[in-house]
């Protein structure tokens, strides 16, 4: 009997402190709050245990608590400068807060440490090109590109860079190679005909307008498209697709209807 009183004592206090599996285990589960909780014990008996911070700073990600996150990856740079996974949570961050020019800043230092990690590389593309910073886009692309030859998102956002650099024969093979592992996007199937137009293909340019409109008869603007490449190929029929789409308030149609008056 003398054994349970500090028996019990060891069993209450050790209580007290979370393990790192468990709140692994929580996290998977999609149970932030109590995965948090867990960490946070854990953190308590030991400050400096970046899995942890890491992990709860990903919790406060999922729950939108935003700044308890960065604070969770700026302790884990200060312990480790070169984690590359706390640069590219706080250029995540920064993305999900719409300020790329920072988010810019802290996935370039991510991909320093860690080039050969494809979420990095593939986000740090996607920030680069919303800041407009197209021939960087391309190179990191073409990087992503190599880590994850089949991912269909790439090739897609690659197409768009490339369409900004006036890469046109690049873009329309970017486009294609998007198609081939996601036939379903329109959105690539209507900036490859765009491409298409642009290089002269109008008979391949109108297979795509016409299968976006296939699938989404409301897109007014691959409709006015389609209106254009009608009249390039010298059917007359292109003046009713426009003026259809100008009166749908088209852009597109807007700027081009007087070819029909």
């Amino acid at each position: 009997m003398r054994y349970l009183v500090p028996l019990v004592v060891v069993i209450l206090f050790s209580s007290c402190f979370g393990s790192f599996s468990e709140g692994e285990r929580l996290f998977r589960m999609g149970a932030y709050e109590e995965a948090i909780s867990e960490f946070s014990k854990t953190l308590f008996l030991n400050v400096t245990d970046i899995k942890s911070l890491h992990l709860r700073a990903r919790c406060y990600e999922e729950l939108e608590a935003f700044e308890d996150a960065l604070e969770d990856y700026k302790a884990i740079l200060r312990l480790e400068p070169s984690y590359a996974q706390a640069h590219a949570g706080i250029g995540k961050l920064y993305w999900r807060l719409e300020d790329y020019k920072k988010a810019e800043n802290h996935l370039l230092l991510a991909a320093k440490y860690d080039p050969k990690d494809f979420d990095i590389i593939f986000l740090l593309g996607r920030t680069l090109l919303m800041n407009e910073r197209h021939e960087s886009a391309d190179d990191f692309f073409q990087i992503a590109k190599e880590l994850n030859p089949k991912d269909s998102r790439v090739y897609f956002y690659q197409g768009m860079a490339r369409s900004q650099i006036g890469d046109i024969l690049g873009a329309a093979g970017s486009f294609n190679m998007a198609l081939r592992y996601d036939p379903d996007n329109l959105v690539a199937k209507y900036n490859r005909g765009l491409v298409r137009m642009r290089i002269g293909y109008y008979s391949w340019a109108l297979e795509d307008f016409e299968a976006v409109l296939k699938e989404n008869p409301g897109h007014m603007e691959a409709l006015a498209q389609r209106g254009l490449v009608k009249l390039s190929l010298k059917d007359p029929s292109g003046c009713s697709d426009l003026m259809k789409a100008f009166a749908q308030g088209s852009i597109t149609a807007q700027r081009h209807k007087d070819m029909c008056n």
